[in-house]
């Protein structure tokens, strides 16, 4: 048996990894892996936020989605998780609404205020698919501290957000230009630099958003197509994503460093 003075205690985490249009079952396997690499965390898979009691016992809460709309029972009640102390870890598509297909292209309705506030932002539109640089917005900080900016062929976030100024910034890109598809398209003017990672502090605990990670199968596009021509694998193929990511793990088990 190993002495006290060096066991780890216990953390209970939940993985929620859910929705539509991306290869979830990819996203689920690599963030399990990712997880695992800490022996002491034990792991709640789910595919939504609805079940009662969900965040009870957990101090982590890691989230892959797209087009999740969590009643409003479970939005009060994932924020007031993360108000009383927790961590939570939202990828990619955490934070997108989308109704599709529309006649003027995919819509994202502003169906859930507050999810969008907890999480700092609401997504709004992508452009197609193409190479953009991501930097570092803060270089002292350890979340991306000696991460070296890089190029990915992600979707690009275009985001509304609550509250902009109450967002500590990690990672930006810049662009301007057309979210061809999206009904909110036009994105020539304002401004071109977009938030990729930030921490969102809310009472005790705090939300840490990346916004990269997009992956799709040939069966990812149900009920829209029946097989989707490509492998879509983007930042997961990046080593640079994948630190980032054990950073975030890290961060949300309490390190500060």
């Amino acid at each position: 048996m190993p002495d006290s003075a060096d066991r780890q205690s216990r953390v209970d985490a939940v993985l929620v990894a859910g929705g539509l249009y991306h290869d979830i079952d990819f996203a689920r396997r690599e963030l399990l892996a990712l997880l695992a690499e800490h022996d002491h965390v034990r792991v709640e898979v789910e595919s939504t936020f609805e079940r009662r009691g969900l965040l009870d016992d957990a101090t982590v809460l890691v989230s892959y989605t797209c087009d999740v709309r969590p009643s409003e029972p479970a939005q009060q009640s994932v924020r007031q998780w993360v108000e009383n102390g927790g961590r939570w870890i939202a990828l990619h598509g955490t934070n997108a609404a989308l109704d599709l297909p529309r006649p003027k292209g995919v819509e994202s309705p502003r169906c859930f205020p507050l999810w969008a506030e907890t999480l700092g932002s609401q997504f709004v539109a992508h452009p197609p698919i193409a190479p953009y640089r991501v930097d570092l917005s803060d270089d002292s900080h350890w979340l991306v501290a000696g991460v070296e900016p890089f190029e990915t062929d992600d979707e690009l976030y275009l985001m509304e957000h609550h509250d902009r100024a109450g967002l500590a910034p990690l990672l930006h890109t810049r662009w301007q230009g057309e979210a061809t598809g999206f009904a909110e398209a036009d994105w020539t003017s304002g401004t071109d630099r977009h938030l990729v990672q930030y921490l969102r502090p809310l009472g005790d605990g705090a939300v840490l958003y990346n916004t990269l990670g997009h992956c799709r199968g040939h069966w990812d596009m149900a009920p829209l197509a029946d097989y989707y021509p490509t492998i879509e694998r983007c930042s997961w193929e990046k080593p640079q994503y994948h630190e980032l990511l054990r950073r975030a793990i890290r961060w949300s088990l309490g390190a500060t460093h």
